[in-house]
């Protein structure tokens, strides 16, 4: 079932547990390397991948604009944090599953990789079976309780994109400050949005690395997806989808 119908609840990190049955019996999937790209003084450096997302965008059935982000993040994280081995299919997967890479009811990716109109998970109120998380800022707002949703691409909850959401298009160099030590915070200015393709895959590579250590392992991919969504079915269906990507 789609995260976006059962909602998606991004735990921390700690006492995340691990996958049972035959979810651990799963390999890695595996991710042809992205061309290298110029990641200092680089206006816009997704762009550099255009050429690369186009040749590939027809037969996966992924929109150029969302190849480019899953590119885009997997070249960064493999330059601040290289112990991680994080491939592009991967995010390309939890996207798929998440929100059909940002085409959720219609929705469509902007150059900028603004998801319009935005994409909202169910409200997180406990009932049918979702965790019951309460949006503090919103309900603050309101003057009555508001209950959190997922938002974006990659369906974050409010309090982990405050954790882990990081704008994608800031300069290299404060980047790489933010991502180098693999712990979660960041400036308020650096937070992003988590309804932008290019800040949503980043933070999520960004998640999945902390999470798991090394996703070239079995043990680390599934460590990883697991945490991103408590569900064992959730791992297989995002290996699945990791892999078929993989194999085109």
């Amino acid at each position: 079932m789609s995260i976006l119908l059962s909602a998606v609840v991004l735990v921390p990190i700690a006492g995340c547990g691990q996958p049972s049955g035959d979810a651990q019996n799963m390999t890695a999937p595996g991710a042809e390397e992205i061309p290298a790209i110029a990641l200092v003084a680089a206006d816009r450096p997704t762009d550099a991948l255009q050429d690369w997302a186009i040749k590939r965008a027809g037969k996966l059935g992924i929109p150029v604009r969302a190849l480019q982000a899953y590119g885009y993040a997997t070249v960064v994280l493999a330059k601040t944090q290289p112990d991680c081995h994080l491939g592009w299919t991967t995010l390309a997967g939890i996207a798929r599953v998440e929100s059909d890479h940002g085409r959720h009811r219609g929705a469509k990716i902007t150059g900028e990789g603004q998801v319009r109109p935005v994409i909202r998970g169910v409200a997180l109120d406990g009932t049918n079976g979702n965790a019951r998380i309460i949006d503090p800022e919103a309900t603050h707002r309101a003057g009555k309780t508001v209950y959190a949703q997922a938002a974006g691409p990659f369906q974050f909850i409010p309090d982990t994109w405050k954790r882990w959401g990081v704008r994608a298009d800031i300069d290299y160099q404060t980047l790489e400050k933010i991502l180098a030590n693999g712990k979660p915070g960041t400036s308020k200015g650096s937070l992003g949005s988590a309804d932008n393709i290019d800040d949503a895959a980043l933070a999520a590579g960004r998640y999945l690395c902390a999470s798991g250590g090394d996703l070239s392992t079995g043990r680390g991919w599934r460590t990883a997806v697991f945490a991103y969504n408590h569900s064992d079915a959730y791992v297989r269906q995002i290996h699945a989808a990791a892999s078929a990507y993989a194999s085109k």
